[in-house]
């Protein structure tokens, strides 16, 4: 099928071309026929055969171009735009190619006045109107030289929310209603006022063009070079009095790195017997030292007299200990259907029970055979050892003896009868 004009073509259809008729754009011509190279409908100009298409221009900025951007990053020296729209560009509201999705602003394009650093006039995140100057080999734009290009909104970097502006104070040009930021921004007249710009605006002359800074503002130039501007921490460190945002603030700092603060106790040296703290809760019967103490053990000063009064002092510790918490026994071989009464009817005619701990299975919640009961005074649980060991109970022989701290037995279990 050949098509004629007024057509439809898509690319590879046939096209006839007339008597005195020439190719123009969209349409090819090779030995063997006449083809369309693009989707549109097929017209005649003035004899020109050419396709119209459908799709509209890509959006690319060119010089001139007036964009609408946001800081995506600081440099000392320049600030880098991520363009958002291009106003007047027959793309429309159509996204910018990757290629040309960046622009470079540099510090003597931002405002006509002395600034030392790009973040002296603008922040991260800030939405700015710039026009472009150069596409080839990269973008670059420029916010100076109208009073519609600058900053058109911006957020308090201590708190989030939206600056407004201020003549309060020479050369800080923008507050925050919220708490007690000031800052200074490379103002648009449209600052405030999103893409329509009031024909009564003057905002741009809160800029102060040409004119020294005030001995107020100074000290907050960026002349070392640095970049704290990039964190919402930035103007802390330059000297602002207001309080320091919970994103901004840091864990106390400590040896190896950060870490959040330890909860200390406090406890007696075993070796000197003097007051101190530790970051862990102490044990007794184990020895624990003072740092004084820990650094002549480590360097070999401490005397075996010494070392030998301090193994008096973790003994008395544990017996001290031992008395308050009781004496726990391990009871193995418990036949599955005894229950806890029966437990303790059997060891309570040995002396006073603190506790009994029936084990139990976590999946089936059946018992596992075996327990612990805890005497109040070890000569009863030793008592309670001698007369039970090896007894039969509820028809199966049990065995009793001396549990350790961990709940395990000091002695090898036997297996069950």
């Amino acid at each position: 099928m050949t098509a004629s004009v007024g057509d439809l073509v898509t690319p590879g259809t046939h096209v006839e071309i007339g008597p005195g008729e020439e190719a123009g754009n969209g349409i090819y011509i090779s030995d063997n026929a006449t083809v369309a190279t693009i989707s549109g409908l097929l017209v005649n100009n003035s004899g020109v055969l050419s396709v119209n298409s459908f799709s509209p221009p890509i959006n690319t900025p060119r010089v001139g171009d007036v964009v609408i951007g946001e800081v995506n990053r600081l440099n000392e020296k320049t600030a880098e735009m991520r363009i958002l729209h291009i106003e007047t560009n027959e793309g429309g509201h159509r996204s910018v190619p990757a290629l040309k999705l960046f622009a470079d602003i540099y510090v003597s394009e931002i405002v006509d006045r002395f600034i030392p650093s790009a973040g002296d006039a603008m922040r991260k995140r800030d939405i700015i109107r710039a026009k472009v100057t150069n596409t080839e080999p990269m973008l670059k734009a420029s916010t100076k030289g109208h009073s519609d290009l600058g900053v058109v909104h911006a957020l308090c970097p201590a708190c989030g929310t939206d600056l407004v502006a201020s003549d309060k104070k020479p050369d800080f040009n923008v507050e925050c209603p919220r708490c007690d930021y000031r800052g200074f921004r490379a103002l648009s007249n449209g600052f405030g006022h999103g893409f329509k710009i009031p024909g009564n605006s003057d905002l741009n002359k809160l800029n102060r063009l040409g004119k020294r800074w005030s001995e107020e503002a100074e000290p907050f130039l960026g002349h070392d070079g640095a970049r704290p501007y990039l964190s919402p921490i930035a103007d802390h460190r330059r000297g602002w009095s207001h309080e320091i945002p919970p994103s901004a603030r840091r864990s106390p700092q400590v040896r190896g790195g950060s870490r959040a603060h330890r909860e200390m106790f406090s406890a007696k040296c075993t070796l000197c017997g003097i007051q101190t703290k530790v970051p862990f809760k102490p044990t007794p019967g184990k020895p624990l030292r003072c740092r004084d103490c820990m650094s002549k053990v480590e360097s070999g000063k401490v005397s075996k007299e010494d070392l030998a009064k301090e193994r008096e002092v973790m003994k008395e510790a544990r017996n001290k200990a031992q008395k308050k918490i009781g004496t726990k026994l391990f009871v193995g071989g418990i036949s599955y259907d005894a229950t806890e009464g029966e437990i303790r009817e059997a060891f309570s005619a040995h002396g006073e029970i603190n506790d009994i701990h029936m084990a139990i299975d976590k999946e089936t919640k059946r018992p596992r055979g075996f327990g612990f009961v805890t005497f109040s005074k070890k000569k009863d649980a030793e008592a309670a050892i001698k007369a039970l060991n090896r007894s039969e109970f509820k028809g199966r022989k049990i065995s009793v003896e001396e549990s350790s701290s961990g709940g395990s037995s000091n002695s090898k279990r036997r297996r069950r009868s």
